[in-house]
């Protein structure tokens, strides 16, 4: 309940995002920001955004999150983003991979995830 009273009282939703480099062998590279929970926008602004935030405007990626249940799915249209944005309570992260590499398991994401928190 604190965390839908938390969302309710602050519209902005914070995405994390995860870049992951090259299938067997990859780096992780955190990045924060919010947006308006209400009013995510589309996903091709959304895209557009990540690949500028990371640098990688000329690098097609797949763009991810982890769903409640802990599986990975895709963001890749207006409606799979809108679904991203309203799953998340109240932090949503997404996870970046280079087109054509091997696609990731949550198991994978999950380890980079607290490997990174251990690591602060």
């Amino acid at each position: 309940q604190r965390a839908s009273r938390e969302t309710r009282a602050n519209p902005l939703l914070s995405f994390h995002y995860l870049l992951l480099y090259r299938g067997s062998k990859f780096g992780a590279e955190f990045r924060r920001f919010s947006l308006d929970r209400h009013k995510p926008g589309k996903f091709e602004d959304f895209y557009q955004l990540v690949v500028h935030t990371h640098h990688i405007s000329n690098t097609e990626v797949t763009i991810g999150y982890a769903d409640v249940h802990g599986d990975l799915l895709p963001i890749n249209n207006d409606d799979n983003f809108c679904k991203a944005v309203s799953s998340a309570n109240p932090l949503l992260r997404v996870f970046i991979q280079k087109r054509g590499t091997r696609r990731l398991s949550c198991s994978t994401c999950s380890a980079i995830i607290l490997r990174k928190k251990c690591s602060f």
